[in-house]
């Protein structure tokens, strides 16, 4: 679990904006630096740097920078707009949340920013010959960075945007999600099974409509153990809250002041985060499949490889549902609801069985997702099945071959059996 200020931190890292305002400024500072060389570097040096010959290097990378970095621009905003319309507009944020492509448009500029005030301070003469002799030796350090940084960036590009990169993406996205909710079952407080209340608990509102995004179960346990209140959270991260919807329901002895700590806790934006909520993942996944399934993309590899990534983060969803309920619990005076596993196949598998109950492919794909599955055991065996079944009616209403419709019943039979 991390606190709402970490939290935010990480996505303020995240930012585009923030990692080339660190390259940038690093570059200046490395440039103006050079000045000061002339007072610490002692004089007699054996080589000597003409304030021309590093001028000339400097009215290059100048040049060469900008063009760069414009058309590495032009690049990203291209795979953000090819993702968008053949993956799924959710997804686009891990793409700008790259490092690679980050670390590339940050150098660039750097390398830009760099070599213009190198040219302003030569040309105002602040360097001595030993600062030439510094800024020399940083345009060199500068071309390697720029060099190693283009070979990264022609072999990321094969790759960065496509389908099944950005599948990838929110795979791997998801699947952390899910492990720190299996680690944190009711992200470190009590589990709140069957939904019931004391009578008389308050209700806590959020102060705007949208999504639950993050969720600091830590810093309402630390209010309701300083004021002796218990809190059930009833909203948790990818719920959409509004004015009849609470986020939590709080001890009636609770005032004013530590409502307001209490809905500090709740950070609700405009859309889902994919931080702590596991089921945006599976929907976003969702959405790549029906969109591969659509007629004018008509793609059910794409889908396939889907109810593959499906089955691979849910195999990692404990069997046992009390020993998952079951973990230890650090936040003593907060009840929130545990995860259910019927919740995540709702979120990724309904979809992709409406949108191809009529290709058998994806069908019997679907039917040996939910075999697998099923053979975990434990909780996975009924939800499975259930999934399994609807998925059969789904193909058998809209399906016109007979024969695709028995192998079909024979898969479904074998799992019910």
């Amino acid at each position: 679990m991390i606190s709402k200020w970490q939290w935010v931190l990480a996505q303020l890292t995240r930012m585009l904006w923030v990692r080339a305002s660190l390259f940038a400024l690093l570059a200046v500072l490395a440039a103006l630096l050079a000045s000061a060389a002339d007072r610490v570097m002692p004089e007699g040096l054996p080589i000597s740097i003409g304030g021309d010959s590093v001028e000339t290097i400097l009215h290059i990378l100048a040049s060469s920078m900008l063009t760069v970095t414009t058309f590495s621009l032009t690049v990203m905003v291209s795979a953000y707009a090819a993702a968008t319309t053949s993956v799924t507009p959710r997804a686009i944020r891990l793409l700008m949340q790259d490092t690679t492509t980050q670390n590339v448009l940050a150098t660039f500029l750097g390398s830009f920013l760099f070599s213009l005030v190198g040219i302003i301070a030569l040309s105002t003469e602040i360097y001595g010959e030993r600062g030439r002799i510094v800024l020399f030796a940083f345009t060199l350090l500068v071309i390697l960075m720029i060099v190693i940084t283009m070979l990264r960036w022609i072999d990321h590009l094969s790759s960065f945007g496509r389908v099944g990169d950005t599948t990838d993406r929110v795979e791997q996205a998801t699947l952390k999600a899910l492990v720190d909710r299996i680690d944190n079952p009711c992200v470190g407080g009590h589990p709140w099974l069957d939904g019931k209340l004391p009578e008389g608990w308050v209700p806590l509102y959020a102060d705007s409509i949208g999504y639950v995004q993050h969720l600091d179960v830590e810093e309402i346990s630390d209010c309701a153990q300083e004021h002796d209140l218990q809190v059930y959270v009833s909203s948790l991260p990818g719920s959409f809250v509004h004015e009849s919807r609470p986020l939590a329901w709080v001890d009636p002895q609770a005032d004013s002041a530590q409502f307001d700590t209490l809905r500090a806790a709740f950070t609700v934006g405009k859309t889902r985060s994919f931080d702590q909520d596991p089921r945006f993942g599976l929907a976003v996944l969702a959405e790549i499949a029906s969109r591969a399934l659509s007629p004018s993309m008509n793609d059910p590899g794409t889908a396939i490889d889907v109810i593959g990534r499906a089955v691979r983060i849910l195999s990692h969803w404990p069997v046992d549902a009390e020993i998952h309920q079951s973990k230890d619990v650090s936040c003593q005076r907060v009840w929130v609801p545990a995860l259910q596993l019927e919740e995540l196949f709702d979120d990724i598998f309904p979809p992709i069985a409406r949108d191809g109950a009529s290709l058998i492919e994806v069908q019997l794909r679907l039917q040996k997702a939910f075999q697998a599955l099923a053979e975990r055991g434990g909780q996975f065996r009924p939800v499975a099945v259930r999934h399994a079944q609807v998925a059969f009616r789904r193909a058998e209403a809209v399906m016109v071959l007979d024969d695709d419709v028995a192998l079909l019943r024979e898969l479904a039979g074998k799992l019910q059996s």
